[in-house]
């Protein structure tokens, strides 16, 4: 998307002609108790275009969590099996016993694990397949989809690829098309604003952290903690929602075709929960990171009021008050506003940005043009949805020409 944008190692260069297709499988499972309430979770994409092919997940009822794990390695690989037998196919996993053992490298001792491990053989071709062991930050469409059913104790199945159908859920190119032929294309007499058409940005912010749990600040200083439980089920709420944009959910906006995150590990994964909702990869771009809070970082309202009294309100109601080694309003503004500008030279495309409270924040005042000391009187829930539309052009004061659609929308809504 931008220079600042990378896309990781979704992308794989396309296989040479003639030569078989290749398919990454992501697989993760869980027990809340090991044993305990267990479920899995895998995806299937395209190697060569990151693009999202199958899902699959179910509730497995009181089982280990190694169990779990390994049945989502064998549904994963069903899945694949289902969309190419002769493709090669990567595994990833963020088991070390699982991709280990199944690469011949650690003998399988439990029973219940070699049983296991026998039907992943007979799902894929074992030479056509190998592993890849990937952190847990690098998993979370996966472990998105086990805490997801988890939750329900219910199962998922869903295939993206083109030409077929999604068991229960209309196509979306279908949808979009009722949905243009039943909803006005705008809402009120829309004002003339620039030349051209504009770009629109889902802004997203992540689902709770456990700090932000405890009331903690957690800024862009350290790539931070990962979503909570409870933050997973929020990001997969928001990705549902988002994915209804531009179709019944203000059907006047293009439907989103493209993802990026802050590099913060709680954006990452809220990213890739919605990049999975939509089938496309996620892009990372450091500009939309969260404010560096500097030593505040990891403390509460209180702790930082008893170490720097008054200094957390002239913070967040002064546009050029820094925290001790972090940023200034100003500051963050100056950067959010370079990114914002590189996005709206996407015309007639929507983008979803997974980012934080502050970036939002900031990229709400930029648009309404309001001074930086009025940012925080803005609220941004956790997982909630804000939409601006930016055009290309900068006025003849050189800012952003653009309008809000919503601000705030909690995805609880979705």
């Amino acid at each position: 998307m931008s220079a600042a944008g990378e896309q990781g190692d979704l992308f794989a260069p396309p296989p040479a002609s003639g030569a078989p297709r290749r398919l990454v499988v992501e697989t993760d499972g869980g027990s809340r108790g090991n044993p305990g309430p267990a479920g899995y979770g895998a995806v299937v994409r395209d190697a060569a275009t990151g693009r999202l092919l199958a899902e699959r997940a179910a509730y497995l009822g009181v089982v280990s969590n190694n169990v779990a794990e390994y049945a989502g390695l064998v549904n994963g690989l069903r899945a694949a099996a289902e969309i190419d037998p002769g493709a090669e196919v990567e595994v990833r996993a963020d088991s070390r016993l699982v991709v280990e053992q199944m690469s011949g490298r650690w003998k399988i001792k439990d029973a219940a694990l070699r049983r296991l491990a026998e039907e992943a053989r007979g799902a894929f071709a074992p030479a056509r397949v190998r592993y890849t062991w990937v952190p847990r930050a690098r998993n979370a469409t996966a472990d998105a989809l086990a805490n997801a059913v988890m939750d329900s104790r219910g199962q998922i199945t869903r295939d993206h690829a083109p030409g077929r159908a999604v068991p229960g859920e209309p196509d979306r190119a279908e949808a979009r098309v009722a949905a243009a032929a039943n909803t006005p294309r705008s809402s009120g007499t829309p004002l003339p604003r620039a030349t051209g058409a504009p770009a629109t940005l889902v802004l997203v912010r992540h689902g709770v952290t456990a700090l932000t749990e405890t009331g903690r600040y957690s800024g862009g200083d350290t790539a931070g903690p990962p979503l909570s439980d409870r933050g997973r089920a929020q990001a997969g709420r928001a990705a549902a929602l988002v994915r209804r944009v531009g179709t019944d959910v203000w059907p006047d906006l293009p439907a989103p075709s493209a993802v990026l995150a802050s590099p913060m590990a709680r954006a990452q994964e809220t990213g890739a929960a919605v990049g999975a909702a939509l089938g496309v990869p996620v892009g990372t771009d450091e500009r939309f990171a969260e404010c560096r809070f500097g030593d505040w970082d990891g403390l509460t309202v209180p702790e930082i009021e008893a170490g720097w009294p008054g200094q957390l309100l002239a913070w967040a109601t002064t546009a050029d008050v820094r925290p001790p080694g972090g940023e200034s309003l100003r500051d963050v503004g100056a950067r959010v506003g370079r990114g914002l500008r590189d996005l709206a030279r996407h015309q007639g495309a929507t983008v979803a940005l997974a980012v934080h409270t502050v970036v939002i924040r900031a990229a709400v005042g930029l648009v309404a043009r309001m001074a930086p000391g009025h940012w925080s009187a803005v609220r941004i829930p956790p997982a909630s949805l804000t939409i601006v539309r930016l055009w290309p052009d900068l006025d003849a004061d050189g800012h952003l020409v653009g309008d809000l659609t919503v601000v705030g929308c909690p995805s609880e809504l979705a």
